[in-house]
């Protein structure tokens, strides 16, 4: 076999694995939110892992489904991945660093959305070259999704009282949480800048799309 009759192969076991990856973690949220004692959807995915994971499994399914068919995946689709991709480092780093071992999931949900799928996406954008060079002018598209759940979880701290993590409680005050949410902002513009920086680095490539 050539290399020109293996590269189609290979795009499509890379499909293949992110459609497995994709509905392995869907596996696992179902299986935690029905193992939860809280069947309140909103809460269980106003977790910002939780809800990351969510859509990380339907970008990964989306990007399946196109390698699959040998359909080039479009510029949205990509940037999605790397907005999704930004997140879960921002996700493993944080929580493996700071909070290790704490939550009430079983102890193999959390390693699975906190460490593994966080690698295997990580993994995924750096060695798997079908994404071509994102634009730095589009580096801000990192913001738009954790500031809008920012902005919810506020705003149900001040009408309900709930909130995901102590953090945001809205009794620690103004200057807290804008110190708080500033911070979360700028380590995800961060990881955003080694996302895009990755997308220029050499990598196995299969066909790249342009955002």
């Amino acid at each position: 076999m050539t290399s020109a009759d293996a590269a189609p192969v290979a795009a499509r076991w890379v499909a293949v694995a992110r459609l497995g990856l994709g509905v392995a973690i869907l596996g696992v949220l179902g299986f935690a939110y029905l193992e939860g004692g809280d069947r309140n959807p909103f809460d269980f995915f106003g977790y910002f892992t939780n809800l990351t994971s969510l859509l990380t499994a339907f970008v990964l399914i989306s990007t399946g489904l196109s390698g699959s068919a040998g359909r080039r995946v479009p510029g949205w689709l990509l940037l999605s991945r790397a907005v999704a991709t930004a997140c879960l480092l921002v996700i493993a780093v944080v929580y493996n660093a700071f909070v290790p071992g704490t939550g009430s999931a079983p102890p193999w949900v959390s390693v699975s959305l906190h460490l593994i799928v966080p690698v295997l996406v990580l993994l995924d954008w750096v060695l798997i070259g079908d994404r071509g060079a994102l634009p730095w002018h589009r580096l801000w598209l990192i913001l738009p999704y954790p500031a809008v759940w920012v902005a919810v979880v506020l705003i149900r701290g001040v009408t309900d009282g709930w909130v995901p993590y102590g953090f945001l409680l809205p009794e620690r005050g103004a200057l807290s949480l804008t110190l708080n949410v500033a911070g979360l902002l700028g380590a995800l513009l961060l990881a955003g800048v080694i996302v895009w920086w990755c997308s220029r680095y050499p990598a196995r490539a299969t066909r790249a799309s342009r955002p």
